[in-house]
């Protein structure tokens, strides 16, 4: 059975999901994707059936109070507290804290496998835009192992909890259907993965 990570819509929809979960909309990286998915024309490359995709077409566009950078501020980067911290540690470790025992295990990993992924930030590499960005470079550079294990072991077993939240808190259509787009194209590659997905308990 050939590895679903092989095929090149994971790449590129790991990597769009990753920077818009990383980059603040107006970037550099983030801007050309939001205006590709408040248009009509996304849907035709996107790896999923067209009737489950139709519906978020018009949440993309719609119209809200609220900009998208402040949006991306209030559930990203705060002041105040993140409604769903796009952090894995603070989902799986009892003290809820940044830097935890999961995170100690991803930088562990990534050293044993010699992964050297360069970080545009000083925070910790749990963050699911980061597994996202990291799993589509070890996709496009043929680590298809690799990239199965960073799934099937640091972001799976914590990455439906967090966008089932991030979708009820959202607040911004924008972001409710981008919770939606990942949580079923998450479902997707957790449907095909052939390393079985590591089961730990959820701290909420």
């Amino acid at each position: 059975m050939t590895d679903f990570t092989q095929h090149d819509d994971f790449a590129l929809t790991a990597r769009v999901l990753g920077t818009l979960f990383y980059f603040a909309p107006d970037s550099a990286e983030a801007a050309p994707l939001v205006s590709v998915l408040t248009s009509d024309d996304w849907q035709t490359q996107w790896p999923l059936p067209p009737e489950t995709l139709s519906p978020l077409t018009a949440t993309f566009k719609a119209k809200s109070e609220e900009s998208l950078v402040a949006a991306f501020q209030r559930l990203f980067v705060g002041p105040y507290a993140l409604p769903s911290p796009p952090w894995g540690s603070v989902w799986l470790d009892r003290e809820k804290v940044l830097f935890g025992e999961s995170t100690l295990a991803l930088r562990q990993w990534v050293r044993d496998n010699g992964i050297y992924f360069e970080m545009q930030k000083n925070e910790p590499e749990d963050h699911v835009g980061l597994l996202l960005l990291m799993a589509a470079w070890l996709a496009e550079t043929g680590r298809h192992r690799e990239c199965e294990q960073l799934l099937a072991w640091h972001l799976f077993p914590w990455s439906s909890r967090f966008l089932d939240v991030f979708i009820e808190n959202a607040a911004h259509p924008f972001y409710q259907a981008l919770g939606h787009l990942a949580n079923m194209t998450l479902a997707k590659w957790s449907s095909c993965l052939l390393t079985p997905v590591v089961v730990k308990p959820i701290f909420e």
